[in-house]
């Protein structure tokens, strides 16, 4: 029996190594990071590791990094209070915060007329499409485009970022919200003072731990071209597909996307049949954001890009990463294809 072939890294990816050894290691480490003692220092200094590691991955040495439960509290703790305009294409975590007020074509590229007043993700979480940000941004999301893309926060022109670990190889339950110095920032959560006074509550050590050595490896990989080969494989998969499945979108396909994302929307064949179908089959993929998954209903994203509902409903993702072989792409490809056509002649 062949192996099961893990196709869905936007939605979490594989634990890295590093990350795993680093949390195993703070496992060990028994004080409260805000102690004043050997062992609260031995805890605190583990954050603070932690912490440079994030900055230098993200090219936000300078910056204030406040740890976080995930982007999702990130956005509310960057969003509350403030009045920002977003696009349609936004994750839900953003769009719960921000108006519906900014211009997204149909490659999926957003107008942003007011930076300052504007929140903008950096890369699509379904299409995988990459944003320029502009000077002066208020709020970028960039979850899915750090440790994917060769950038830095310090030159993205944005004053707040959202990330999160599980992303790049790191554990669930533990982000950021990283900030340029000197912006304005309300706490949500008060109580002990942790985190610069911006959020409080006893520190997550061990996820921090591996948030901290997996944004480590992820930059190493980036700069190895790790994501290079990974595009290689995402091209390999869109011929394969474009040459069996003529009516099928590749949404996106005439923008810069993320190098390991492929968006594909095949008219009258519903998104969630496909994930089920696949599922059975052995592979994992998605039919949108994680966070929407159980919710049945057309593809938000692709609908502010101009998709009819047909369309919209018919989406999958497949997001590939650094451990994805070519034999599992074309494994994929060629089972995706007999479901394909068994829908064809059954709609026949």
């Amino acid at each position: 029996m062949k192996s099961r072939v893990y196709l869905d890294y936007n939605a979490t990816a594989l634990l890295r190594v590093e990350a795993r050894d680093a949390m195993i290691s703070a496992m060990d480490v028994v004080g409260n990071p805000s102690s004043v003692h050997s062992e609260g220092r031995a805890a605190k200094a583990i954050v603070e590791k932690a912490r440079a590691q994030v900055a230098a991955a993200l090219g936000a040495e300078g910056a204030d990094i406040v740890f976080t439960s995930g982007a999702t509290e990130a956005a509310a703790l960057a969003c509350i209070g403030r009045k920002l305009d977003g696009a349609a294409i936004e994750h839900d975590a953003v769009m719960a915060w921000v108006s519906d007020g900014l211009v997204v074509d149909g490659a999926g590229h957003v107008t942003v007329t007011h930076p300052e007043g504007s929140a903008l993700q950096q890369a699509n979480s379904e299409t995988g499409v990459v944003q320029d940000l502009p000077q002066g941004l208020a709020v970028s999301d960039m979850t899915q485009a750090f440790g994917k893309l060769p950038f830095a926060f310090n030159w993205s022109g944005a004053q707040m970022a959202l990330i999160s670990a599980h992303k790049l190889g790191g554990p669930k339950g533990v982000g950021a919200l990283v900030m340029k110095r000197g912006t304005d920032l309300a706490a949500q959560i008060r109580g002990g003072g942790q985190e610069m006074g911006r959020r409080s509550g006893t520190e997550n050590v061990i996820g921090i731990a591996g948030f901290g050595a997996a944004a480590e490896a992820a930059a190493r990989d980036l700069d190895a071209g790790i994501w290079d080969r990974v595009e290689k494989l995402r091209n390999i998969l869109e011929i394969a597909i474009e040459a069996g499945a003529k009516e099928t979108i590749l949404v996106g396909k005439s923008a810069r996307r993320l190098p390991n994302t492929s968006c594909l929307a095949t008219p009258g064949w519903k998104g969630e049949t496909q994930v089920m179908q696949m599922d059975l089959a052995g592979f994992a993929i998605s039919a949108g954001s994680a966070c929407s998954s159980g919710k049945v209903r057309a593809s938000r994203v692709l609908t502010a890009m101009g998709y009819d509902e047909a369309v919209a409903a018919s989406a999958i993702r497949v997001s590939l990463g650094p451990a994805t072989t070519e034999d599992e792409v074309l494994r994929f490809a060629e089972t995706w294809l007999e479901k394909y056509h068994r829908h064809r002649a059954r709609a026949a």
